[in-house]
């Protein structure tokens, strides 16, 4: 994110009311899981052969403070072999994007990778940035409008954008033109923008997953981020794949 996001934020207190899931999700460490040399995995048209794998948005999908392999795109990749074979063939999330960077930066590198599968998870620094929910709304419709394009809605995948607001730093960020920052009213503005692209994203028949129920465990489990205390650590993102996967997987009618 464009302050969020940054390995070294100043000490703060973590929040006092955390906010506890309302389902249990066992969260677990990154999986080592490979593809035995025997197996093929069949694509739906019948063939055999690799998925081109294309990753959008912002530090959360990059994997600030993770080695590659643990971000959870290519966690999920692992998870869902040997059933779905699927390659990151790029992962072109920065640090600090909001949507407009995606729409000016990321956007124009989708088509000529032709991809096969795409995601999405873009949100929080147009929070810090104090983005309009219009112009969420909008910048949302258009980044997923360029995607189907590219592939299938039913090859795109939108995730929500946890709260971090409930890390230990998550009260540094703030908008900067705001005098006052309320920790709660970021908290409510994420949880906005997570219904908002979840509305863009069903009206076009794309597939959403909201990863709270791992991510919101953060206050009792500090393993479930990095050593900057801010970004999702791989442990956490093995917990997002738990839940993304098994919703996914029904879409390549991979089921074994």
């Amino acid at each position: 994110m464009a302050g969020l996001l940054l390995v070294g934020c100043s000490d703060a207190p973590a929040p006092s009311a955390p906010v506890v899931p309302s389902r249990g999700v066992v969260v677990s460490s990154p999986p080592e899981l490979t593809t035995p040399a025997s197996v093929t995995t069949v694509q739906p048209d019948g063939s055999g052969g690799v998925l081109r794998y294309v990753a959008l948005g912002d530090s959360y999908t990059i994997g600030v403070g993770v080695k590659p392999r643990d971000r959870w795109p290519n966690q999920l990749a692992r998870v869902l072999r040997p059933d779905v074979s699927l390659d990151v063939t790029a992962n072109l999330a920065l640090n600090g994007n909001t949507t407009t960077d995606v729409i000016r930066r990321q956007l124009p590198q989708l088509e000529a990778l032709d991809p096969q599968f795409v995601s999405l998870l873009v949100g929080v620094n147009d929070v810090i940035r104090g983005v309009s929910e219009s112009s969420y709304r909008t910048n949302v419709g258009t980044i997923l409008d360029a995607v189907l394009r590219s592939v299938p809605a039913d090859r795109v995948l939108t995730v929500a954008t946890p709260d971090y607001t409930l890390t230990p730093h998550g009260g540094d960020f703030a908008d900067p033109a705001d005098p006052s920052p309320d920790i709660a009213r970021q908290s409510a503005t994420i949880a906005r923008f997570n219904d908002i692209l979840k509305e863009e994203s069903k009206a076009r028949g794309i597939t959403f997953v909201d990863i709270s129920p791992v991510s919101d465990q953060v206050p009792q489990d500090p393993a479930l981020l990095t050593l900057d205390e801010l970004h999702p650590s791989g442990k956490q993102y093995a917990g997002w794949v738990e839940l993304i996967a098994p919703v996914i997987r029904p879409l390549f009618g991979a089921y074994p």
